[in-house]
This record gives structure tokens, sequence and C-alpha cells, in this order.
């Protein structure tokens, strides 16, 4: 077990310990961030001539995996950090650098808006120049750790009229941006997902990210890449926890008249099996997807789209035969199986939305252009 790996157990441990709570309130998963924080892991992208411990998307998509088993909201905070700071690990300043090495900066990304939905490629949002200063005025509609975040990497659409869009870094302080509402949502409820207004909100233009008009490519060469592999971490790592908890469930409850366990029934013991398969082949096809990234193969990006698909109605289908399973028990509070079902929902909406990919997908296959 490699010490990154352990440090991801204790603060998957802390995180258990709250889930219950964080599901139960919607409330931010304080203390599994400040484990992170205090274990150096919110500045595991972070390079370490910052401070950083200067590891990559592998062991990001795996310390999420392994947060998602215990607590799915905490899993998406560190998705959308980890995906925004590995924006500013390329492009952003070195005192922010140093204080997300140092655990001190928590990241997200604010891209989807109003405008263009789960088109997060495409913002409607302007920025404008007024005289050494960028206004920026949005209505971006889904921000994760919107009140908690001490900035966002923002899409805005350029200032010259070239190219798709631009990126800033917007702190969460500045003037004229408001976040609408606490989070009350179906599943991960302490993810603090919610509305983010700006209007006439001021940053320099320094705050760019990148080169005017090229935010496409950071979107699609920086982020694409870190957050579907980092939200399918999240997929299978319900999977396994589900899997795990429903064969547990199957020895442990017994039909006393008969002597005889759950499990024993051949039906019960035939779709645990099918949750174990389909969760065996997402994870499959999820770690051929950061051999293809790290090998620089050439079916890679497709990778990249596949996985986050796949793995979003894998999890799906393996927590809808959870249910099955567990029956009443199930719907209860006693077992998390409820959560993790309305966790997985989160997976196949969040842009780009399962379906816009299995359009990305049918378009790469048949050699289409995929834009």
């Amino acid at each position: 077990m490699t010490n990154i790996t352990r440090l991801f157990e204790e603060c998957a441990a802390i995180a258990r310990e709250h889930a219950v709570k964080v599901d139960a309130q919607g409330s931010f998963p304080e203390e599994a961030i400040a484990a992170l924080a205090q274990r150096g892991l919110l500045g595991l992208l972070s390079a370490t001539d910052v401070g950083g411990l200067g590891q990559g998307l592998r062991q990001a998509a795996h310390g999420v995996r392994l947060l998602a088993q215990a607590c799915a909201s905490t899993a998406m905070v560190t998705c959308m950090h980890y995906s925004a700071t590995a924006v500013i690990e390329k492009h952003g300043p070195k005192t922010v650098r140093e204080a997300i090495a140092k655990g001190a900066h928590l990241s997200t990304l604010a891209f989807s808006e109003v405008g263009s939905r789960s088109q997060f490629w495409a913002p409607v949002s302007s920025a404008r120049r007024d005289g050494n200063d960028v206004v920026l005025d949005a209505e971006k509609s889904f921000v994760t750790s919107a009140s908690r975040a001490t900035a966002y990497v923002w899409s805005s659409r350029p200032l010259e009229g070239e190219g798709a869009s631009t990126l800033w870094l917007v702190p969460r302080a500045a003037n004229g941006l408001q976040v609408a509402r606490p989070f009350d949502g179906l599943g991960l409820r302490g993810n603090d997902s919610a509305p983010v207004t700006a209007r006439g909100t001021r940053v320099a233009e320094s705050a760019r990210l990148g080169d005017e008009g090229g935010g496409f490519g950071v979107m699609m060469g920086i982020v694409l890449p870190f957050f579907n592999v980092m939200n399918a971490a999240t997929s299978v790592g319900l999977m396994q926890e589900a899997t795990r908890l429903v064969a547990a469930h199957a020895g442990r409850t017994k039909f006393e008249n008969q002597g005889s366990a759950l499990c024993d029934l051949p039906t019960i013991r035939a779709q645990i099996a099918k949750m174990q398969v389909r969760t065996d082949m997402a994870f499959a096809l999820w770690q051929d997807t950061l051999d293809a990234i790290e090998g620089g193969r050439p079916e890679a990006q497709l990778r990249v789209l596949e996985s986050k698909a796949a793995c979003n109605d894998a999890a799906n289908e393996v927590l809808d035969v959870a249910l099955r399973v567990t029956g009443g028990a199930g719907y209860r509070k006693d077992l998390p199986i409820e959560r993790l079902f309305r966790d997985a929902r989160a997976g196949s909406v969040m842009g780009p939305t399962a379906d816009v990919l299995y359009e990305f997908i049918g378009r790469a296959v048949t050699g289409l252009p995929l834009f």
C-alpha cells in the first residue's frame, strides 16, 4: 500500500463517520475536506516546487474512488477541486498554486450555465474590459462547493470574440457574485452545488487562465479527462461499496423458519453475481482509460468519453439491483443502499451528460468530428 493510498483511506474513514449526517442534513463534508487538507491531499496535483505532492490523474482518480465508497458528496467535492486545480497548476499564479499545495485553497469549476445548460464548453456569459479590469456577467447554473470554494475556474465568452471561451480565476469573495441558495437535491446532498450569479464582477486581466479565447482547448485537454475519469471513479466506488454491502446483507439475513440465509437462494446469488460482473467490467474500462491516457494511445480520447458514460450507467444498473436484492431493508435508512442509489443518479446528468457522451462516441467511431 502506498503512503498516498493510506492517507486517502484515512480520509475515507472520516468521511464515512459523517456520511449519514452529510446526506440527512445536506451539509458540506467539512470534516473530510479538512482531513484531506491536513494530510496534504488537496495539493495532490500541485508540483513539489510549490509544496505539493506532484502526483497525477491516476492517483487523484483512485483517491476519489476510495472517498466515493464512504461518501459520494466528499468524492464529488474532491473531483471538482482536482479538475480545477489541474487547470490552475498549468496556468495559474504561483501564490495560488502554493495555497492549494498547503491545503489553504479549495477550488471548483464554474462552467455550466442557464443559457447553455450541460453544454459547458459553450458559455453564453460575457466578459468585457473596463480600464485595467475585466467585468464578468453570468448565470452559472450548478457550481459544486459554491459557497465553500476559495475561487472558481470560470468560463466566459472571449473578450475579443475569437474562440469559444476564455477561462478566469474568480475569487468567491469577488464583488457582484451571489450564491443563490443552499443545495437541496436528490443525491450528493452535501456537495454544496448551487447557482452562482455574476453581476458586474471585476477581476484583473491577469486572472485569465490560459490564452484569450483558448478556454475550449483547456476544457478538452485538461478538464474533460480529469473530470470524466474522476466522475467515473465516483461511480465505480459506489458500485464497489454497494456490491460489498449487498453481499454482506445476503449472508447475514436469515429465514429463521427455514434455517437458511438470503444468499442460499440461487436467484439472489445470481443478482449479486450480476452486480459483481457489472462492477468489474466498469472498473476494467476505467483502468484501461487511465492506461490509455498515460500511454498516449490513439484511442485515449475515446476512452475518456466512454469511461464516464459507461460507469455512470453501470452504477445506476448496479444500484437498481441492490435495491431489488435488499428489498424493504434497502429502502430504509438502516442500510446506506438507498443513499448510494440516490448518489449514483447524479453522474449521468452531470455535464457532459451520458446522452451527450454517447452522441460524441457515436460521432467518433463513425469518423465524424465531435463538434
